[in-house]
C-alpha cells in the first residue's frame, strides 16, 4: 500500500470519529498578575545587565533595575488592592492557577517592601575596609573561585564584585510572590523551587568566612531538596486522591460536595490514606520553609553561615511567603480535614514555641540567637493559624508584616558591629556596646524589645492579635504556652540589652562601622515600622482584617 493511501486512511479515520476539539489558547489576565510579572521582568533585565554592561557600571545599573522593579511591583499591588481585587473583585486568574485575593495581595505587598529594604543592605559598600582601593560589599569577589585560591586573590585585587546577587534576589522574590497566591498544587511547587534555588546560591556567597558560608548553603540545599521531595510526593498523593491539582476541586472532593463523580474518582475518594499522607507531606514541606520544630534543624546553621544581608532577607521574606502558602492550603484545600490537622498543629506549635525559646538561652552567637528566636516566632504565628477563624488569618497577616521589618532591621544592625575578622557575632564582643556606640545599641534594643513583645512595639500588637484570635478559636491552652514561651524568650532578649548597656566595654572590643545611607535607610525603616505598628496598630489591623478572606 502506498504512503499516500495510508495517509488518506489516517485522515478519514480522524474525521469519521468525532472531530478533534480545538486546543484553546491559554487565557492570562496580565493586569492581575502584574506584580509577579514585573519582578520576573526586572530579574531577566538584571541577567542581561550582567551580560552586556561593563563591569564598572554594573553595580549602579543593577541597583537601578532592582529598585525600579520592586517599587513598580509594589505600586501594581496597591493599584490592584485599591481596585477592589482584595475584596469584592477577588478572583482566580491564569486559568485557575493563581488566586488574586486579599491575603495574596497583602502578603505580596509585605514581601515586596521587605525585599526593597533588604536590597539596601545587599548594596551596602562602606562597612568593610576598601580592598586595593576598591569599595567592597558583603559578597565574595568571585563566587566561582575556591576560597583562599590564587584566582580569588586576583579577583579581590582586580576589584571584582558579585553583582549577580541582585537578579538572584529578584528571582527569589518572584517565586515568593507566586507562592502564597498559588491556587493549584503544580503552581505551588514551581513557586517553591523558583524562590528556593536562588536562596541556596545567595547563602554561599559570603566574602568573609567563605567555607562556613558554603557549608551553610550545602546544608540548606540538601535539607531543602528533601523537603521539596516530600512536598512533591504529597502533591502526587493528593492528585491521586482527588484526580485534580486545583485547590477548589480537591476541597470539594475532601468535603464530599463534588458533583461529577466518575468510577475512577469514586475508587480513590474512599481511600483516606492517600488524602491524609498527601496532606501531611505537603504541610511538612511548608513547615520546613517556616522553620517549625522538628523541621528547624537547618535554621541556626544557615542563618549563621549565610552573608548577614541574605540572612535578614531570608528570615523575613521566606516566612511571609511560606505562612501565606500554609494558610491557603489549610483554609482553602483542607478545611474538611480540620479535625485531623488541628491536633497535629497544636503539637507543632507548642514544641516550636518552647523549643525555640529554651534553646535560644544557650546560644553565644548573635545570629544563632536570632535564628532560634525566629523559630519561636514561627510557633507564635502557628497559634494564629490554628484559630481557623477570619481573625486568625488577619492576625497572622499583621504579625508577618510586623515581624519581617523587625528582623531585617536587627540583622542590618548586626552587620555594623565589626572587628578585624569582619562581623563580630559572638555575644561576648557585644559587651559594653551601649557605652561605645549608644545609638546603635539603643536601636538594637528597640528591635529586641519588639521580638520580646513589650508594649508600644509592633511585636506586642502582633502577639496580642495572634493570641486573642487563638483564644477565641478555642485554643486557650495554646495561648498559655505562648505566654510562658514569651516570658522565657524575654529573658534572653533582655540579657543581651543588659550585656550592651551594663557591662564594661573591652579595650580590644569591636568597633561600630559607619554605614552608607543605604543601611541607615534599612534600619530607620525597621525602627519606624516597629514603633508605628506598636503605637498605632489599628489602621494596619483593619487592613489585615479586610484582606483576610480567601477566594475559593
Amino acid at each position: 500500500m502506498s504512503a499516500s493511501a495510508v495517509h488518506s486512511l489516517w485522515t478519514t479515520a480522524a474525521t469519521a470519529a468525532d472531530p478533534i476539539s480545538k486546543i484553546d489558547a491559554p487565557k492570562i489576565e496580565y493586569g492581575q498578575l502584574a506584580p509577579i510579572l514585573i519582578v520576573i521582568g526586572a530579574a531577566i533585565a538584571g541577567v542581561l545587565v550582567e551580560a552586556f554592561v561593563p563591569r564598572k557600571s554594573r553595580y549602579y545599573a543593577q541597583m537601578f533595575v532592582s529598585v525600579v522593579g520592586l517599587a513598580a511591583a509594589f505600586a501594581a499591588v496597591v493599584a490592584l488592592a485599591s481596585d477592589g481585587y482584595g475584596t469584592t473583585k477577588a478572583r482566580i486568574a491564569a486559568m485557575g492557577a493563581i488566586a488574586v485575593d486579599g491575603p495574596a495581595l497583602f502578603l505580596q505587598g509585605t514581601i515586596l517592601l521587605a525585599a526593597l529594604v533588604s536590597l539596601f543592605t545587599f548594596a551596602e559598600r562602606r562597612l568593610d575596609p576598601a580592598a586595593h582601593g576598591n569599595r567592597v560589599d558583603s559578597f565574595a569577589a568571585q563566587a566561582a573561585s575556591v576560597p583562599g585560591s590564587e584566582s580569588e586573590k586576583a579577583a579581590v585585587k582586580a576589584g571584582f564584585t558579585t553583582t549577580e546577587v541582585f537578579p538572584l534576589l529578584l528571582f527569589a522574590v518572584s517565586g515568593m510572590l507566586l507562592f502564597p497566591a498559588a491556587n493549584d498544587l503544580l503552581t505551588l511547587f514551581v513557586a517553591l523551587e523558583v524562590f528556593s534555588l536562588p536562596l541556596y546560591l545567595l547563602c554561599a556567597l559570603a566574602r568573609r568566612k567563605r567555607i562556613m558560608s558554603q557549608e551553610a548553603a550545602v546544608k540548606y540545599f540538601l535539607l531543602g531538596a528533601f523537603a521539596s521531595a516530600f512536598t512533591l510526593f504529597g502533591i502526587a498523593l493528593l492528585y491521586g486522591y482527588a484526580g485534580s491539582m486545583s485547590y477548589g476541586t480537591i476541597a470539594r472532593v475532601v468535603d464530599g460536595t463534588v458533583t461529577d463523580v466518575t468510577p475512577a474518582l469514586a475508587n480513590t475518594m474512599g481511600n483516606d490514606a492517600l488524602l491524609l499522607t498527601g496532606a501531611a507531606l505537603i504541610v511538612m514541606g511548608l513547615l520546613f520553609k517556616v522553620g517549625a520544630v522538628p523541621f528547624h534543624m537547618w535554621t541556626p546553621d544557615v542563618y549563621q553561615g549565610a552573608p548577614t544581608p541574605v540572612t535578614g532577607f531570608m528570615a523575613a521574606a521566606t516566612k511571609v511567603a511560606a505562612f501565606g502558602a500554609l494558610l491557603r492550603i489549610l483554609y482553602v484545600v483542607l478545611p474538611g480535614l480540620r479535625w485531623d490537622w488541628r491536633p497535629v498543629m497544636w503539637g507543632v506549635a507548642i514544641v516550636t514555641m518552647l523549643g525555640g525559646a529554651i534553646v535560644a538561652i544557650t546560644q553565644t552567637d548573635i545570629k544563632r540567637l536570632l535564628a532560634y528566636s525566629s523559630i519561636a516566632h514561627a510557633g507564635f504565628i502557628l497559634a494564629g493559624v490554628i484559630a481557623t477563624t477570619p481573625d486568625g488569618v488577619s492576625s497572622v497577616l499583621f504579625y508577618l508584616a510586623a515581624y519581617s521589618f523587625v528582623t531585617i532591621g536587627a540583622f542590618a544592625v548586626v552587620t555594623l558591629v565589626r572587628d578585624a575578622g569582619g562581623e563580630a557575632t559572638h555575644l561576648s564582643k557585644w559587651a559594653g556596646l551601649g557605652r561605645r556606640s549608644p545609638l546603635v545599641a539603643a536601636v538594637f534594643a528597640v528591635f529586641l524589645l519588639a521580638f520580646a513583645g513589650i508594649p508600644l512595639t509592633s511585636g506586642f500588637a502582633g502577639k496580642f492579635a495572634v493570641f486573642k484570635a487563638a483564644a477565641e478559636g478555642g485554643a486557650a491552652p495554646l495561648v498559655v504556652v505562648g505566654v510562658i514561651s514569651s516570658a522565657i524568650a524575654a529573658f534572653f532578649y533582655i540579657r543581651v540589652i543588659v550585656l550592651m548597656f551594663f557591662s564594661e566595654p573591652r579595650p580590644e572590643g569591636p568597633t561600630v562601622a559607619v554605614p552608607s545611607p543605604l543601611t541607615i535607610t534599612a534600619i530607620t525603616a525597621g525602627v519606624a515600622v516597629t514603633l508605628v505598628l506598636g503605637v498605632a496598630p489599628q489602621y494596619f489591623l483593619d487592613l489585615a482584617g479586610q484582606a483576610g478572606v480567601f477566594v475559593r
